[in-house]
C-alpha cells in the first residue's frame, strides 16, 4: 500500500480548506490543528502553523503506507534506508535518501468499506502531487522505486511516479535536497475547475493549459503566489 500524502503547514487553515473543497477535495478528518482531504487520487493533510513561523506556507513531502514494519523491510531490501521510529504524532517510518533528504511514511487509515480507497465524493479527475527537490534526480528516482512507486516519466531534470493507492510522487532537479511546492493534476478540461473556484470567490486563471490558483499563504511573502494545477 502506497499513497501520496503531502502535509501543508499554514496559519490560514480555513481559507485553505475552502480552496481545497472548491478544487474538489473532500475533508475526511477535521481537527482544530489538523485536517485531511481526499482527492480522487491521493490525499493532502493541512497542519496549522504559527503565523509567520518558518513552517507557515511550507509543504512537506510525505506518503502513507500499510504495515509499517513490512514497508520498512521491503524498502531496506531494495536498497533505501527506512527505519520504524516514534514521531510526535505516533509511530512512523523515516526514509533517508542518498542525497540526505528524509521523509515520513505514516500508517494509512482504511476507508469505511475496509479498503484503502479515498473518498468517493472527491472529484475523480483531481490528483495530489507531492514534490521532492534533489540535486541528484537519478538516484532520488531510484529511492522512489525502492519504496514501491511506479515510474511514469523521467529524464535528467525530473521524474514522476504513480502510486498503487493514489497520488503522484515527483522529483525535480534543484541545488538542495528539500520538499517542493504542493501541486495537482487534473484529468480533463480546466475550465469547469476554474468556474468552481470563481463561484467560491477564489481568484484563479488559466494560462498555457495551466491553472493558477491564488495561494492563501502568499500574503506572508515567503510562499508562491499560486497553487498550480496542470492538465494530465
Amino acid at each position: 500500500m502506497l499513497r501520496a500524502r503531502p502535509i501543508h503547514f499554514t496559519s490560514r487553515l480555513e481559507p485553505w480548506a475552502e480552496l481545497l473543497e472548491a478544487l474538489g477535495l473532500v475533508a475526511t478528518s477535521t481537527d482544530q490543528d489538523w485536517m485531511e482531504f481526499d482527492a480522487g487520487s491521493g490525499r493532502l493533510a493541512l497542519h496549522r502553523a504559527a503565523h509567520g513561523s518558518s513552517e507557515d506556507g511550507a509543504t512537506v513531502f510525505a506518503v502513507e503506507v500499510g504495515v509499517l514494519d513490512e514497508f520498512a523491510r521491503r524498502t531496506r531490501e531494495d536498497g533505501t534506508i527506512a527505519e520504524v521510529t516514534e514521531a510526535a504524532h505516533g509511530e512512523t517510518v523515516q526514509v533517508t535518501a542518498r542525497d540526505g533528504f528524509t521523509f515520513l511514511a505514516d500508517p494509512a487509515k482504511r476507508a469505511s468499506d475496509g479498503t484503502w480507497a479515498t473518498s468517493g465524493q472527491a472529484d475523480p479527475a483531481l490528483t495530489v502531487v507531492a514534490t521532492w527537490v534533489s540535486p541528484d534526480v537519478v538516484n532520488a528516482a531510484q529511492e522512489l522505486r525502492n519504496i514501491g512507486a511506479r515510474p511514469r516519466t523521467s529524464d535528467d531534470e525530473s521524474a514522476t511516479f504513480s502510486t498503487k493507492n493514489g497520488g503522484i510522487l515527483r522529483v525535480v532537479h534543484g541545488a538542495e535536497a528539500e520538499s517542493g511546492d504542493l501541486a495537482f493534476e487534473y484529468d480533463g478540461g480546466l475550465e469547469p475547475l476554474l468556474g468552481r473556484l470563481h463561484d467560491a470567490g477564489i481568484d484563479a486563471r488559466i494560462e498555457d493549459e495551466v491553472l493558477y490558483v491564488a495561494n492563501p499563504d502568499a500574503a506572508g511573502g515567503a510562499a508562491p503566489a499560486s497553487v498550480v494545477v496542470t492538465a494530465a
